[in-house]
């Protein structure tokens, strides 16, 4: 528990305490080579009070929906549910996502949370058609052998007709 910094002890100021306990990190290095030392910290957007969200948003490469209330995360998950199950080999397959997403939806409406959004189950038999629509194979027009090019007519009359 080395890490671990002890109490203050009784009778000493906290701001000298705290200096030493800073100026003893620096002498052990602790503040050496650290991300984004030297540089000036950024200054955020004035007239936006969580400009500091939005950095760590981009920084991390978080979907800013996750800021969202729960209902409003799962209608967004449902309409991109055709884009999500696109992609997916079977049925099957489809099915689990839709019964996960489901589940998620029963969760949110037996304890709700949030603003009052209406937000219900998806039909997978639905979604499942969507899906058989979208990965239907293109069908291609049977290939029929081209038929064998009749002997040129002769000219004249066939030799069973002839006249004698």
């Amino acid at each position: 528990m080395a890490s671990v910094t002890e109490r203050k002890p009784p009778g000493v100021s906290f701001e000298s305490w705290i200096d030493k306990q800073i100026r003893l990190a620096q002498e052990r290095g602790d503040f050496d080579d650290l991300p984004g030392s030297g540089k000036p910290i950024p200054a955020g957007d004035v007239d936006d009070e969580l400009w500091w969200v939005k950095n760590y948003l981009r920084r991390e490469n978080l979907p800013t929906d996750s800021l969202l209330p729960t209902p409003l995360q799962l209608r967004k998950e449902i309409e991109r549910l055709p884009d999500t199950v696109r992609g997916l080999p079977s049925e099957q397959s489809v099915r689990d996502v839709v019964a996960q997403l489901n589940l998620q939806i029963v969760a949110w409406l037996r304890a709700p949370s949030g603003p009052r959004i209406p937000v219900s189950p998806v039909d997978a038999n639905e979604v499942v058609a969507t899906w058989r629509q979208q990965n239907r194979p293109a069908r291609k027009p049977p290939v029929t052998a081209s038929p064998e090019p009749d002997d040129p007519p002769r000219a004249g009359r066939r030799w069973w007709r002839r006249k004698r």
